[in-house]
């Protein structure tokens, strides 16, 4: 039927239901929007303003220096120091995080008596306090007294010396947080996994496939989409790390633990060069957009939906 042989009335239906349809739709996403407004966008848009002055956060007077945070950021080799230290950092998280986690997932995936309660106690550490974790840590690493030590003892190996090596004191923050936040990736692709047809399988191993084949062949493409959400949540929660840092190592020894975020946090609130701390704020947060970007352009294409 031609749209204008419908009815005058019947149109006037159709646009006042199209009209309170907007209407639900606005009045649903305004809160969401008003609230990412005020507490996202004016934050960020302030903190950017702010990278252009000198300030000490207690003055009522800023001076308007332009880019020079920014120059003085890019010509300290304490910056080059810390923006090595974050992309060893979230590297080192993100895959260990990710490699254990597939690997507990398919582990857990398997039928045997307890496996929920070895659920929650897996993922119970992703929920505590990275300040509490952090701090019951410290006693494990402790070189003299400490489990860990207690433990390496027994097999004849001298403990490293976690708190004064800079190496070691990165590898401590590494292994704490992936240890934190592993649960939180099983979980997740546990039930990527729970997703997978089982007849998939069924058919690989018909076929001949053994279990590194079907590993490849059915689990990696089913869990393709849990894969690439999950490499951008952990990418951006290893970039903004912070608690488990500032309570094992305060950026040290030897500014041996300090990431960009601790950067910002030392250059603000204990040397007070707010505009220092903007702009390297800034400059972590154009790191963070850009990858984010570029693993939705190039990985999001060998995503698999279906």
């Amino acid at each position: 039927m031609n749209y204008d042989q419908v009815p005058v009335a019947l149109r006037r239906k159709q646009k006042r239901r199209r009209a309170s349809e907007v209407l639900l739709f606005a009045v649903l996403v305004a809160p969401n929007i008003a609230f990412l407004a005020l507490f996202t966008y004016r934050p960020l848009l302030r903190n950017i303003e702010l990278s252009f002055y000198r300030w000490d956060l207690i003055s009522p007077v800023r001076q308007w220096v332009g880019f020079d945070n920014y120059a003085d950021w890019f010509s300290d080799p304490n910056s080059r120091k810390a923006l090595l230290t974050t992309v060893i950092f979230t590297a080192s998280t993100v895959i260990g995080s990710m490699v254990l986690g597939l690997a507990l997932a398919i582990l857990l995936h398997k039928r045997f008596r307890g496996r929920s309660f070895v659920r929650s106690v897996l993922f119970a550490p992703y929920v505590v306090s990275g300040a509490a974790v952090g701090t019951v840590w410290l006693f494990m690493f402790d070189p003299r007294y400490g489990l860990l030590a207690a433990g390496l003892d027994r097999l004849g190996i001298r403990s490293p010396n976690w708190y004064n090596d800079p190496e070691w004191a990165l590898a401590m923050v590494i292994i704490v947080y992936v240890w934190k936040n592993v649960g939180y990736v099983t979980v997740v692709y546990l039930a990527g996994l729970q997703s997978i047809p089982r007849e998939l399988y069924e058919a690989a191993e018909v076929d001949g496939a053994r279990a590194w084949a079907r590993f490849r062949a059915v689990t990696v493409p089913g869990l393709s989409s849990i894969t690439f959400f999950l490499g951008v949540t952990t990418f951006l929660a290893a970039m903004q790390a912070f608690d488990i840092i500032h309570v094992m190592t305060r950026g040290g020894p030897l500014d041996g633990t300090k990431t960009m975020v601790y950067q910002v946090y030392e250059e603000g609130f204990v040397r007070f060069r707010v505009g220092l701390a903007s702009a390297v704020a800034t400059v972590l947060f154009i790191v963070m957009l850009v990858v984010t970007l570029a693993q939705v352009r190039l990985v999001e294409r060998r995503v698999n939906y279906a």
